[in-house]
């Protein structure tokens, strides 16, 4: 990962508003909502290896603008064009590409001589080892969650994980235990170079908590 974003990371600053401070050449305390807003888009995209028009459909804004979105992203971030440059060159030569797990997704459609066909494969390249990665991590997250809660014999058990989400019921003589273990059991699942930091909300329905 690039220091830039690390230090976002590390300095719990919203990665969002970061990115549309480097890429509009704005200070960070200046980010409007709707810069916030396309830098949060092109992010997202990125790592989809989305393109101009695609770009220009979600933001609704002008294919030329969204070209030099995306330009001045990668211009700023040299780092992670080569990474995406590297993992496609990297999955045509294996066939594969690895969480960083080591969970393996082969990409046979990568050597396509079909174009369609050989770009998905190109963006299915370049989206494994994160998204992938990000669900390897909730699994490990999951698991941790289960076992301390059970160690800890509260009244409290995982009822549903949504992307990045647990949720537990609990009852309210140990929702405040619950809470805790969950945090620091999702926040401890794994160690990575930056921390992962997570929010626990509570209600009387899963409306309440959102």
């Amino acid at each position: 990962m690039i220091k830039k974003m690390q230090e976002a990371f590390s300095h719990d600053i919203d990665i969002h508003t970061k990115t549309a401070s480097e890429v509009f050449d704005t200070p960070i305390d200046e980010v409007t909502k709707l810069q916030r807003s396309e830098a949060k888009a092109v992010n997202f995209g990125i790592i989809y290896g989305i393109s101009d028009y695609g770009l220009s459909q979600n933001l609704n804004i002008p294919r030329k603008r969204a070209k030099e979105y995306i330009e001045n992203y990668l211009n700023t971030y040299p780092q992670i064009k080569k990474y995406m440059k590297d993992i496609v060159k990297k999955a045509k030569e294996e066939g594969f590409v690895n969480t960083i797990f080591n969970r393996r997704r082969y990409v046979p459609e990568i050597n396509s001589k079909n174009f369609n066909v050989r770009s998905f494969g190109e963006r299915v390249a370049l989206n494994t080892p994160i998204q992938g990665s990000a669900a390897d991590i909730i699994k490990f997250a999951m698991i941790n969650s289960y076992e301390n809660l059970k160690k800890a014999k509260v009244d409290a058990k995982i009822v549903l994980q949504i992307h990045d989400e647990i949720i537990i019921e609990a009852s309210k003589k140990d929702l405040t235990k619950a809470k805790e273990i969950l945090k620091s059991s999702m926040e401890e699942a794994v160690k990575l170079k930056v921390p992962l930091l997570v929010d626990i909300d509570s209600g009387d329905s899963m409306y309440e908590s959102k």
